[in-house]
């Protein structure tokens, strides 16, 4: 297997059980849903981050770019990846019989602007930092700190948006009828924009980083723990 092969694969698997999770535990979890999609995020990006660099959402991909850990032409095939993942994962769940009745109930279009940016913001800009900074190398914490993140949006601000701070995410729910399709614009402008700015945000306070575009694939992010795509 090609090593993007490896790499998508590895994107394909925790993109979808983020999906899966996100779907099952909001039908099932209750009010402890945001801690089992947080928990979700945290193992596959322990189990995978060191193939593929763990993102599993394309406003992740999207700052990993920026930053300049992922190529512009592996990119693409990322978010795709990610995309079809959620979408399968959002159909499995309609599947075995946990769709539900309806959408769920959301605030209104302001406030799921501002939440969606502001948590996929926090989401991207922690990953950067515990990820791909030199000052953090070889941490064996990045895992826990990027689950965590989205388990505190959700917590937050999940009844006023969703929680999904992911495209991906939004997409699958969407495919699954958890969430409305007349609000697929707002989690791709909002979650997008919270990872581009989460990059710039990075590259400012992290003024010694050169963008590693030429870098090749595997070279180390966290020491061993997550390698650039």
């Amino acid at each position: 297997m090609s090593d993007l092969r490896r790499r998508l694969a590895i994107e394909f698997i925790g993109t979808f059980f983020l999906m899966f999770t996100v779907g099952m535990a909001t039908a099932r979890a209750g009010t402890l849903a945001p801690l089992a999609i947080g928990s979700a995020l945290m193992v596959m990006v322990f189990a995978g981050g060191h193939i593929s660099g763990g993102y599993f959402n394309p406003a992740v991909s999207t700052a990993v770019l920026l930053r300049g850990r992922l190529r512009a032409g592996d990119y693409v095939a990322y978010v795709g990846t990610q995309l079809c993942a959620a979408i399968v994962a959002g159909l499995a769940v309609r599947a075995i019989g946990y769709a539900p009745a309806a959408a769920q109930p959301v605030g209104g279009v302001g406030a799921m602007l501002v939440v969606e940016f502001l948590f996929t913001f926090a989401l991207a800009f922690v990953v950067l930092n515990v990820a791909t900074a030199h000052d953090t190398e070889s941490n064996s914490y990045f895992g826990l700190a990027i689950g965590f993140t989205l388990a505190t949006g959700a917590f937050a601000a999940g009844s006023v948006s969703g929680g999904a701070f992911n495209p991906a995410v939004a997409l699958g729910a969407s495919v699954l009828g958890l969430f409305s399709w007349s609000h697929i614009w707002i989690y791709l402008i909002s979650d997008l924009a919270g990872g581009a700015v989460a990059a710039i945000a990075f590259l400012v306070t992290q003024p010694a980083v050169v963008p590693a575009e030429s870098e090749p694939a595997g070279t180390s992010q966290a020491g061993t723990s997550l390698r650039a795509a």
